[in-house]
This record gives C-alpha cells, sequence and structure tokens, in this order.
C-alpha cells in the first residue's frame, strides 16, 4: 500500500489530510506532468455530504493509476511508497493532481 497525504480539503472523503475512501483512481493516461493528472476519486465536500457515507481516515491506501507514462506505475497500480494529492480548494477532480508523478519519458 501507499502512504498518502492529500491536500485537497474539500473532498469528501479527505480528514486531516488522510483518506476515508479505502482506494483511489489516479487519472492522467497522457501526462507528461503532474499536472496532466488528476484524483479521479474526488468529490466535492457539501452542506449535503452525509460524513457517515464514508470510511476511517487511513494514511495507507490502495492506488490505481492510469497515468501510463509515470514511474510509479505498474500494471496500473502506483508503487510509491509515498504520494501527494494537490490541490486544496478544488471543486471538480481536474483541480487535482498527483503531486508525486514523475515521468519516466
Amino acid at each position: 500500500m501507499t502512504q498518502l497525504k492529500c491536500s485537497a480539503e474539500t473532498c469528501m472523503y479527505n480528514d486531516q489530510h488522510y483518506c476515508c475512501k479505502g482506494e483511489i483512481q489516479i487519472e492522467g493516461k497522457d501526462a507528461k506532468q503532474k499536472r496532466g493528472t488528476c484524483c479521479g476519486s474526488f468529490r466535492e465536500r457539501t452542506s449535503d455530504t452525509a460524513t457517515n457515507s464514508v470510511g476511517h481516515a487511513s494514511r495507507n491506501i490502495e492506488v490505481g493509476c492510469e497515468a501510463e507514462k509515470c514511474t510509479f506505475n505498474k500494471n496500473c497500480k502506483c508503487t510509491a511508497q509515498e504520494i501527494g494529492i494537490g490541490g486544496s480548494h478544488a471543486c471538480h477532480c481536474d483541480e487535482t493532481e498527483c503531486c508525486s508523478f514523475e515521468c519516466k519519458c
């Protein structure tokens, strides 16, 4: 499992920079830079969001990865020991990014 630190504080799964979802998906199949990636699991926190519908916050999480050019992507799974998700004021997944993306190109 990968250690995750998430700065997307507006995500309904974010609990003190840890994720309550259990697993996340990094998107950006053709990304060559981290800004070409995003957390596809991001869901904006609203006043209607039911906090009891999500799991417990965890530092270790399964990370699926579609970023084919990332050095940490092995068979669509992230193999980095630690990643960060950026997008502290995101309202949509496109406003997030995998801060640990490293292009193997």
